[in-house]
């Protein structure tokens, strides 16, 4: 892609997206030709002043031809590519830097300066692109001083809801990543929309990113979850419902309502795709903490389709993580594991498990594994029960948590409650 064509991206996506204008970080000089700086400046005016930005509103600041002509600016609508915003960015960027850097030396070459010069002058230009802050500690101190002296509101991260793993994890964390890894039919998705919904119902934002399973499945599951309904009868609820079930109908809808859960079901997405609608969601909704659950890892499309599945996967998992540390939000990932689960005695998943695992071990903060003894052995003597396995939690203790799973609905629950009776 050319240089232009990569600031006409740019500029399409800033008239979609609006918030991209000032949040972005893109300078004006960062655009090679005036008419793409003189667009520019005029979206930050018109964003400063909390006006709309587009074709209309854009006409109003400057002659159309220091904008390039009405047709020119009607047309960057069609370059608009929020996926693919970042990477554009990056192009543009550089392309920048490159120019900068040839004209440091042309300057360098014509007023013989030194090398300690030249290396100067190219670090202060690294330093233009780099937000500034304060690297040093002094300050972090003084907030600490007083710790051992006064009591401390402590921040818990975002519940699991369940009891077990909450004490484990204290919830989770914000720009931390968790991988959660099972074989299949041992409940990852029953435990995805468990963990979303309880996020919701505590005031979160639950933004799901089901990449194998469709919007409408999603649904349905959740309904069951909050209603208490059997799967099955789920299928036709007029046929198979009893009036009690029916007359639950309204509440459990408007029960699941309040998690306000974004589901995005689209299929082969890359992790700048996520990116792209995940901003979007929460730039939506600027008052809730937001939580992203991904189902899963092995079906979200790499970048780079040459590279082999280690390496692919290794990439999306790096990635990933630097998503949560960017969005400052907890990053929740189902991932499959390979089948040398099956050929051990103890079919309790270990970190090898994690199929094609690249460097998820490294980049992850959390690695959890789900476990029913039920699954593998019919007369087990904890029939229901989910072991969450913490095989590894970078800030905290490792051990197994165990909640109850009840399949036919894809409920779960905790172990304390069970026992009580009270669901």
């Amino acid at each position: 892609m050319s240089f232009e064509l990569a600031e006409k991206s740019i500029l399409g996506t800033m008239l979609k997206e609006n918030y991209l204008i000032l949040d972005s970080g893109i300078q004006e000089t960062f655009f090679s030709t005036h008419i793409h700086k003189n667009i520019f400046t005029s979206m930050c005016e018109l964003s400063r002043k909390s006006k709309p930005v587009d074709y209309i509103t854009l006409m109003t600041m400057k002659e159309p031809a220091e904008l390039g002509g009405a047709n020119y600016l009607a047309d960057l609508n069609n370059f608009s590519n929020p996926a693919r915003f970042d990477e554009y960015r990056e192009i543009m960027i550089e392309n920048w830097k490159e120019k900068e850097k040839a004209n440091l030396l042309q300057q360098a070459q014509s007023e013989n300066w030194s090398i300690g010069e030249i290396q100067k002058a190219f670090d202060n230009l690294e330093a233009e692109n780099t937000p500034q802050e304060d690297a040093s500690i002094k300050n972090d101190l003084v907030k600490i001083f007083e710790l051992p002296f006064h009591p401390q509101e402590i921040s818990k991260g975002t519940t699991t809801g369940l009891t077990d793993l909450d004490k484990l994890l204290d919830g989770f964390q914000d720009g931390e990543m968790t991988i959660i890894g099972a074989r299949p039919s041992m409940g990852k998705t029953d435990t995805l929309n468990h963990l979303a919904l309880h996020a919701g119902w505590r005031g979160h934002l639950p933004i799901i990113f089901s990449l194998e399973m469709n919007r409408g499945s999603m649904i349905n599951r959740m309904i069951a979850v909050t209603g208490g309904y059997n799967r099955l009868r789920m299928r036709d609820p007029y046929r198979h419902f009893d009036e009690t079930q029916k007359n639950n109908w309204s509440r459990s809808i408007g029960y699941l309502g309040k998690a306000d859960i974004q589901i995005d079901d689209r299929s082969g997405l890359t992790v700048a795709q996520i990116k792209a609608r995940a901003r979007q969601i929460i730039k939506a909704n600027p008052d809730k903490r937001p939580v992203i659950y991904i189902d899963y890892l092995q079906l979200i499309r790499p970048d780079n389709p040459r590279e082999d599945q280690t390496q692919r996967i290794g990439q999306i998992s790096y990635d990933l993580k630097g998503m949560a540390k960017e969005f400052g939000c907890p990053v929740v990932v189902l991932s499959q594991l390979s089948r040398s689960v099956e050929k051990r005695d103890d079919k309790r998943p270990i970190m090898s498990d994690l199929r094609d695992s690249g460097n998820i071990e490294q980049d992850a903060d959390v690695i959890a594994f789900l476990y029913r003894d039920d699954y593998y052995y019919k007369d087990s003597e904890n029939r229901d029960v989910l072991e969450i396995i913490i095989a590894k939690h970078r800030n905290g203790p490792t051990g197994t948590a165990m909640a109850a799973y009840i399949k036919d609905t894809g409920k779960l629950y905790n172990i304390d409650w069970t026992k009580q009776g009270t669901g």
